[in-house]
């Protein structure tokens, strides 16, 4: 998501080629190709997929759309298995016409439905907490604490975290949910980019690593002092950055990366 503009096989020929070991794929590149292609796609070249964006948005005041959500994530799954991504990440929903405590109930009724599927085709699930703006529609889970009180609730290795700093870096809890969920093995995924001051989006203005006012050296250590020893994925939405020239944006992202991060 990071360079939306390019397809697939841009992304993976472009990372590849800019020594990036790894991919996280979106969704959204896979709707205009057969699955079978994209997993050659990804086979073709020196990348390891480390999650598959994005299952979720559990929550409905209709029962219908709530089953339509099951049978979507579990077509997640499926293109999770088939790429050979360990997991899906969730965005995990809410719905503004009915409680926040009602849309985290369905949130985790939907992930015990999935759970089962998940498992059996070897895929974790990632409840991602996004920042409390969202919390109308985008996801009733907006603390790290919140997520993790969700994944140790389930008491299973396929259930775990990601951790996106957009997200959580104004949390004053944050080194104390890191802790916890690197102790308990739950935490399964750190994404990075910066928050702009001011931002002109709350959605797609995220900055480029340095750009703003996040800890990400500071919370680097806590991850890796609470034993995370995974990629640390750059996720960047930016309206200003998808119109430059994606080959230049690349190489700013990776030098910002080596620099920040």
């Amino acid at each position: 998501m990071t360079t939306k503009p390019w397809s697939l096989r841009e992304c993976c020929e472009n990372f590849a080629a800019a020594g990036i070991p790894h991919i996280t794929i979106w969704r959204n590149v896979l709707e205009d190709i057969a699955l079978e292609e994209a997993v050659k796609i990804v086979r073709d070249h020196p990348l390891s997929v480390t999650a598959l964006c994005r299952g979720g948005f559990f929550p409905s005041v209709e029962a219908s759309k709530r089953a339509e959500a099951i049978e979507d994530n579990k077509r997640a799954i499926d293109q999770a298995a088939a790429l050979g991504a360990p997991m899906v990440v969730l965005v995990c929903g809410a719905d503004p016409g009915q409680s926040l405590t009602e849309s985290r109930r369905q949130i985790q009724d939907g992930i015990t439905q999935l759970l089962p599927y998940a498992k059996e085709h070897g895929v974790k699930l990632a409840i991602e907490p996004l920042h409390p703006m969202y919390a109308g529609d985008r996801s009733a889970v907006s603390t790290l604490g919140q997520a993790n009180d969700m994944a140790e609730a389930f008491d299973s290795e396929w259930v775990g975290v990601a951790a996106d700093v957009y997200h959580l870096w104004w949390d004053p809890d944050l080194e104390k949910e890191i802790k916890r969920c690197g102790a308990g093995g739950n935490l399964l995924a750190v994404h990075v980019c910066d928050w702009k001051t001011p931002t002109s989006d709350l959605l797609l203005d995220r900055g480029l690593m340095g750009e703003g006012c996040i800890p990400l050296k500071e919370i680097r250590r806590w991850v890796e002092a609470a034993g995370f020893d995974g990629p640390h994925e750059v996720e960047i939405f930016s309206s200003t950055y998808w119109a430059e020239d994606q080959q230049d944006y690349l190489k700013r992202v990776v030098q910002a990366y080596r620099e920040h991060c």
